[in-house]
């Protein structure tokens, strides 16, 4: 049988991985907002978290495991290239080696904390989301998404900062950042709850609409 996919679902995917190199990228800078000291990567990753829900409540979680793991491997495709070009040396006029440096010459500690924090925090996301709707079916959505992300974020948060920061940045610091990484995604989650009910409610109108129209292909 020929294997297909919607194009939200194909939107999503590209936007999912999207999210994950932006938040690698602006991980490598800590910001100060209303006295509050966090990563940049606060802005975007939250999002990656949400469109995992939207996947894995519309598709299940085989097809947010597929997304997953192409966010991976697109991650770390990026991660590799950034660290061969800092490897290279640079042309006798450019200026800014310092900077490119800074940004995309992660230490390895640095890789293996995103990396790992990613996978064990989206799966989790997508197991505890796929098991809450098991028992709830349809009914709920709000509390799994909120649920989910919070048991993501957290399981991120615990892994990201003591293998990226461990011994280098004070451990009450750290573990002060990484409470407060975990509340602000929740709370960032809570807010945009409503628009994410509603895509996911236009998503499942149209896969509904488009696996009717298939089918009434297929009978003629």
């Amino acid at each position: 049988m020929k294997q297909t996919v919607s194009v939200p679902f194909m939107l999503l995917g590209i936007l999912f991985n999207v999210c994950l190199i932006t938040a690698n990228l602006l991980e490598t800078k800590v910001i100060s907002v209303c006295g509050l000291t966090v990563t940049a990567g606060l802005l975007v990753f939250p999002i990656s978290y949400i469109i995992n829900d939207c996947i894995t409540e519309v598709w299940g979680f085989r097809k947010a495991g597929l997304i997953i793991w192409t966010g991976f491997a697109m991650n770390s495709f990026v991660v590799t290239l950034g660290l061969v070009a800092v490897a290279l040396p640079p042309a006798p006029f450019w200026e800014g080696e310092e900077h490119f440096n800074f940004v995309f010459g992660m230490a390895p500690r640095i890789v293996v904390a995103s990396l790992a924090a990613f996978l064990v925090g989206s799966f989790l996301n997508a197991y505890v989301m796929s098991r809450m709707k098991l028992r709830s079916g349809e009914r709920h959505f709000s509390v799994r998404a909120i649920v989910s992300t919070v048991a993501g974020e957290t399981a991120d948060s615990l892994l990201f900062f003591p293998i990226a920061f461990g011994g280098v940045i004070a451990w009450r610091e750290l573990a002060g950042m990484m409470v407060l990484q975990i509340v602000l995604k929740s709370m960032y989650e809570v807010v945009i709850l409503p628009v994410t009910v509603r895509v996911v409610r236009f998503i499942k109108r149209n896969e509904e609409w488009g696996m009717k129209n298939e089918e009434l292909r297929i009978e003629n």
